[in-house]
């Protein structure tokens, strides 16, 4: 039983640890030893006395498993996070315990991941290791909160998380622009005019309802921010969106369908679909995208960067970057800084119009003038 006894001036802690080990020490003031025992005897009820700890018996697929119920309705998830579930069972063994993973595990899975070859039979790039590193450290998180480890192993060490190259960034030039939009597809071509006119993500856009556009705008509530966000409607859109509405009346809630004119990857043939294949939404692009760009003669250009494109040609006809954050929906100005050099250009431009404002006129060399303040003249 643990008590607190006056002994002469002092006040003193008596009690029993988890060991059977009696202690006593002295306080001069009976607050401290109040405070000093009430915090001992709370670590001996929590088994956090000393070295004495919860032993924790939860195993990695405990951990995944918990995980996936509470995390599988993310957007994410079933794009990346499921292969990644699936990755750490493969690499750690779901029957390790998830306690006796260290910080040197972390890393070596780390660096196990840079030298990974991709399908494609290349190195993954930075970013591709990060989102799967970025996943596992959450896992850590969550099992600290939910109380199935003592620790997180990622405090142990430096940050796992690889410095990215940021710095590309490619956009159509408007000579581009109808070169690649004249080697699509018609039911493509829709695609990427609401891309380029939009700024929206791939998904944004091909998962795009008729029940979305209403007033003017466009509504995006599954956004990858999580964040809805409204997009205006400009003219150009308006009339491809009328055209596209006409041509395939209510055959579907989805705006973006297929048509008759598909064209063969291999070839750039046109074909036939099969049968009511009018009436299905487009699902995957990446592959007719990538022969559309190789028949435009377009270098180094992915679907991605429409988004680039449109927020860069936004700036260099006069918007700003508040513009731009606002329409692409990115949570902080640190994303949108990466066009601003584009707005210095614009600037350029803009007091480049005020040339000769102020330019001196050519005076005549023979000319005499006179100062108001003086009575000389002076022949120039």
């Amino acid at each position: 039983m643990a008590t607190i006894r006056k002994r002469g001036k002092n006040y003193q802690i008596d009690y029993f640890d988890p060991h059977g080990k009696r202690i006593r020490k002295s306080f001069k003031k009976k607050k401290d030893a109040q405070a000093e025992l009430g915090k001992r005897v709370s670590l001996i009820a929590e088994k956090r006395y000393l070295d004495v700890k919860k032993e924790y018996k939860t195993t990695l697929k405990d951990i995944l498993t918990k995980y996936e119920e509470n995390f599988k309705n993310q957007a994410s998830f079933k794009t990346g996070k499921r292969h990644y579930l699936e990755n750490f069972k493969e690499y750690f063994g779901e029957s390790t315990l998830l306690a006796n993973i260290r910080y040197m595990n972390l890393e070596t899975y780390r660096n196990h991941l840079r030298e990974k070859i991709t399908k494609n039979k290349t190195i993954r790039s930075d970013a591709s290791v990060n989102r799967e590193m970025s996943c596992l450290h959450h896992i850590f998180t969550k099992a600290v909160e939910w109380e199935m480890i003592e620790q997180n192993p990622f405090i142990k060490g430096k940050s796992l998380i690889l410095k990215e190259n940021n710095k590309r960034l490619r956009f159509l030039t408007e000579d581009e622009i109808p070169k690649l939009l004249d080697a699509c597809p018609d039911y493509l071509r829709n695609v990427v005019e609401c891309g380029l006119n939009t700024g929206m993500r791939r998904g944004e856009i091909l998962s795009l309802k008729w029940n979305q556009i209403r007033s003017g705008f466009i509504y995006l509530d599954k956004t990858k921010t999580m964040e809805s966000r409204q997009i205006p409607i400009n003219d150009t859109l308006e009339l491809l969106f009328k055209d596209i509405r006409k041509k395939n009346g209510l055959k579907s809630k989805y705006v973006f369908l297929y048509d008759g004119q598909i064209i063969e990857t291999k070839t750039g043939k046109a074909r036939k679909p099969i049968k009511d294949a009018e009436a299905k939404p487009v699902k995957e692009i990446k592959r007719s995208f990538n022969s559309v760009i190789k028949r435009a003669g377009i270098v180094d250009f992915r679907f991605h960067d429409l988004r680039h494109t449109f927020a860069s040609q936004l700036l260099l006809k006069g918007g700003s970057l508040k513009d731009v954050q606002e329409l692409l929906g990115h949570k902080t100005m640190t994303m949108t800084l990466r066009y601003a050099h584009l707005t210095q250009e614009h600037k350029k431009k803009a007091v480049n119009l005020l040339n000769g404002l102020t330019a001196s006129k050519k005076v005549d060399c023979h000319k005499t003038v006179t100062f108001p303040d003086q009575e000389k003249c002076f022949s120039m």
